[in-house]
C-alpha cells in the first residue's frame, strides 16, 4: 500500500448554533476539528489507509485537540508542527436568517507552515500527494511551501492531487490569486476534484458545459467534477463519463462530503503502485469514483465531517 501525505490546513471551526443569528448576535458555538487536508487525512485513515497529515497548529488546547482527534483516527502526526509562536487558525460561522453566511476567519499557525520546521522529512516516503486547501493560496509561508512541495512530488514522479476547496468569504476581491495559484496545480496534477461552480469559476465560463472543455483541453490530469444530486462528471482521457449519484433519505449536513470523495479515492488508489495509478483503466476509474461517491453520500447522513468519517468503514465500497 503507498503511503498519502496530506498538507495544508489544520484548525478549529467554531459554529453559532444560535440559528438565524449573527456572529455578533449569538452566544452558543460548537467547537469542531476541521481543514480540507485535515477532513482529507481522516477519511483516508478510517478507510484502512496509511496517511500522514503535514500542518502547522498553535502550542495551545486547540491544536493539541487537532493534533489528538487526527492520531485517533490513525493519522500519522509527526508532522503536525506546535507553533508556539501563534495560535490555531479558527474559522468563525454561522447561518443567517438569509441564508447568507456570517463569517470570521481568525488565521493563525496554518499560515506557517515551511520544510524548516521538519529537517527529516523525506517526501519519496510517500507515493500520494494531496494539496487541498484554499488557505494556502493567502499569503504567508504555507503558500511558497506547497509550491515547493509540488516541484519536488512532480520531479520524484509521485501521484499528485489536488483539490481547490474555494470559499468566497476568504477571496473576496482575491479571486484572480486563487484562480491563477490553481490553475499552476490544475496543470500539474494526476488526479483533481472540483465542484461544478469551481469549474466555472476557474475557467472563466459562464456554463458548465463551457467549463469541462476548458478543463478537458487545458489538463492531462483525471479529473472529477461533482454535481450534487446528479452525480459526478469524470474525465478519463478524451471521454466525460457521468457516473451517478448516492440518494440519501435523510440529509443531514453536507459537511465534508467533498473531503470524504476525496479521501475514498485516494484510498482505493493507495492499493496500486505509482505507475499503475498513472495508468488505471477506465472501468477501474468508473469503480473508484463511483465508490467515492458512496463515501460523501454517507458523510452527509451524520452531523459534523469528524463524525460522519467515523462511520467511515471499507464496507461502504460494497453497498
Amino acid at each position: 500500500m503507498e503511503k498519502v501525505l496530506c498538507i495544508g490546513e489544520a484548525l478549529i471551526d467554531m459554529i453559532c448554533t444560535d440559528k438565524g443569528k449573527s456572529l455578533a448576535e449569538g452566544a452558543h458555538f460548537l467547537k469542531k476539528t476541521g481543514g480540507a487536508p485535515t477532513n482529507v487525512a481522516a477519511a483516508v485513515a478510517a478507510l484502512g489507509g496509511n496517511v500522514d497529515i503535514m500542518a502547522s497548529v498553535g502550542d495551545d488546547p486547540f491544536g493539541q485537540q487537532l493534533i489528538e482527534e487526527m492520531h485517533a483516527f490513525g493519522v500519522g502526526t509527526h508532522l503536525m508542527k506546535k507553533d508556539a509562536a501563534h495560535f490555531t487558525t479558527l474559522a468563525f460561522v454561522s447561518l443567517m436568517e438569509n441564508g447568507e453566511r456570517d463569517f470570521v476567519f481568525s488565521r493563525g499557525a496554518d499560515s506557517q507552515l515551511t520544510l524548516a520546521d521538519f529537517p527529516q522529512f523525506h517526501l519519496e516516503s510517500y507515493g500520494i500527494v494531496h494539496f487541498g486547501s484554499a488557505t494556502a493560496f493567502l499569503d504567508g509561508p504555507l503558500r511558497s511551501t506547497y509550491v515547493h512541495l509540488l516541484s519536488q512530488a512532480k520531479e520524484q514522479q509521485q501521484f499528485v492531487s489536488f483539490d481547490p476547496n474555494y470559499r468566497h468569504l476568504l477571496f473576496r476581491g482575491k479571486e484572480e490569486q486563487f484562480i491563477n495559484s490553481s490553475w499552476e496545480f490544475l496543470l500539474q496534477a494526476d488526479f483533481f476534484k472540483v465542484s461544478d461552480e469551481e469549474a466555472i469559476l476557474l475557467t472563466r465560463q459562464s456554463t458548465l458545459e463551457d467549463a469541462l472543455k476548458i478543463l478537458q483541453k487545458e489538463t492531462t490530469a483525471c479529473f472529477a467534477v461533482t454535481l450534487g444530486s446528479k452525480g459526478t462528471a469524470f474525465r478519463y482521457k478524451e471521454e466525460m463519463i457521468v457516473i451517478p449519484s448516492i440518494s440519501v433519505a435523510d440529509v443531514k449536513d453536507t459537511t465534508g462530503a467533498g473531503d470524504a470523495f476525496v479521501g475514498a479515492v485516494l484510498r482505493q488508489l493507495s492499493n496500486y503502485q505509482i505507475t499503475e495509478m498513472k495508468n488505471l483503466d477506465k472501468n477501474t476509474w468508473i469503480d473508484v469514483i463511483a465508490n467515492a461517491n458512496k463515501a460523501g453520500a454517507r458523510t452527509c447522513e451524520f452531523v459534523g465531517a469528524m463524525e460522519a468519517f467515523k462511520q467511515l468503514t471499507t464496507d461502504i465500497f460494497k453497498l
